[in-house]
């Protein structure tokens, strides 16, 4: 017996941090024009939102400060992370009301989507008048407006989103297979398509082909031969097939596990400079093993250039043990970044990650060890962790978070790099 089709939505807050900093101020996205960036970093910061109506006077959403016309006048927010979260929560809250959150995925900050499959009968309700209801919900209760795109599977929700609703009066976009090779296998630029970024685009390209339709005429050895197993999902979303379910990515669990840091520095900064702030990093990723309670013997950096000057480098380097203590790391990981870096060359971008990571029960040195030293250093560290846990992250704070350049005390009170907003007014009710 054929498996029933589905029905999928795909649910996007439009400029969602705009929108939120716009309800917080009882004001109207779309008549409103309002960025959200922090200009304390200068006239090139970067813009994490523009609200719609700025959008449609041809402001590109992730623009800097400096680039937005003279003649526009416009209010700047400073981010609030923490309030972005919960205006996130209150929406995932909504959904809840209707949906189990087995048929939910949290796509990201402002996205998500849900499998209404089994919910249209017992609603009363068409997809369209469903995703209706909720975008009319989120509108009424929290101010923010969204965009919903319809498919019979996961992908065609998601291009259903992207490319279809942006031509859609009531902003929401509908496809099944059919309709999507009807509309879209000639659709351009091909990178409008989710999962097809500009190297892809570039190298299919190279093979003539501009288009989905030139995908599906592609003779598959040649795709396979130039992207691998990748060749696959290429193929099948040419076609608008995906086979993946929500269930299945709530069963997903990856074969490798690593802890990762990175940020963009306000500045550019000098090698000596940018050395303190990835000290920083190296003990922030330390502590945040020993909080996780697993260890690494492998680390990666990636270092980042100012504009042009030169590509970025990265390198990896192996540690002598698998351990989180900061004083075993430190040393490889600092004489890695020298390595790594590029002397002469200002620097604007800082990656580290700690590979391979596993339970710290597999902890093991040799029998030169110095065990009662290690112990101590353990205890040190758990008892940092626990001050800065009950107290907040800038309780406990060492000597090279105070040097020129460093990073961390400022960090500390942001969320994903961005200010968190923590000492901003109550959030209004």
């Amino acid at each position: 017996m054929a498996e029933k089709a589905r029905t999928y939505f795909c649910i996007d807050m439009k400029s969602f941090y705009a929108s939120v900093e716009c309800a917080e101020r009882c004001l109207n996205p779309f008549e409103t024009n309002l960025v959200v960036a922090d200009p304390t970093r200068g006239k090139n910061a970067l813009c994490l939102a523009i609200t719609p109506k700025m959008k449609a006077q041809g402001i590109r959403n992730r623009c800097r400060l400096s680039e937005i016309p003279n003649t526009v006048k416009y209010e700047i927010a400073m981010p609030r992370m923490q309030l972005y979260i919960e205006y996130a929560a209150d929406i995932y809250g909504l959904y809840l009301n209707h949906f189990d959150p087995q048929d939910i995925h949290v796509y990201s900050i402002d996205e998500s989507f849900i499998d209404v499959t089994g919910y249209l009968l017992s609603l009363h309700s068409d997809p369209v008048s469903l995703a209706k209801r909720l975008m009319n919900e989120i509108a009424d209760k929290l101010h923010i407006p969204s965009t919903a795109g319809i498919g019979t599977n996961l992908f065609l929700a998601k291009i259903a989103l992207d490319i279809t609703a942006k031509h859609a009066k009531d902003h929401i976009g509908v496809l099944d297979e059919e309709s999507f090779i009807r509309t879209l296998w000639d659709h351009t630029p091909i990178t409008d398509f989710w999962m097809i970024a500009d190297g892809t685009a570039r190298k299919l390209e190279r093979y003539g082909i501009t288009t989905l339709r030139g995908i599906t005429a592609a003779p598959e050895a040649l795709l396979y031969k130039a992207f691998g197993v990748n060749a696959e999902l290429l193929i099948d979303h040419a076609w608008g097939r995906e086979d993946c379910l929500i269930s299945d990515i709530k069963q997903y669990k990856s074969k490798t596990k690593s802890v990762s840091f990175s940020q963009i520095l306000p500045r550019d900064y000098s090698l000596a400079e940018a050395r303190v702030v990835m000290q920083e990093m190296i003990l922030n990723g330390c502590q945040e093993l020993m909080r996780r309670r697993v260890i690494t013997s492998k680390v990666w950096i990636g270092i980042g250039y100012s504009g042009e000057s030169h590509p970025s480098t990265h390198g990896t380097t192996r540690i002598q043990y698998a351990t989180s203590l900061c004083s075993m790391i430190m040393p490889s990981a600092l004489q890695l970044f020298e390595q790594t870096a590029l002397a002469g060359c200002k620097i604007r971008r800082l990656g580290i990650s700690f590979c391979d990571v596993c339970d710290e029960g597999c902890e093991g040195y040799d029998l030169f060890t110095d065990w009662e030293a290690v112990k101590r250093e353990k205890a040190r560290e758990r008892a940092v962790l626990e001050i800065s846990d009950r107290y907040g992250k800038n309780a406990v704070l060492r000597g090279m978070n105070y040097l020129e350049g460093a990073t961390q005390r400022e960090r500390n009170g942001m969320i994903g790099g961005h200010r968190a907003g923590y000492d901003d007014a109550d959030r209004k009710s």
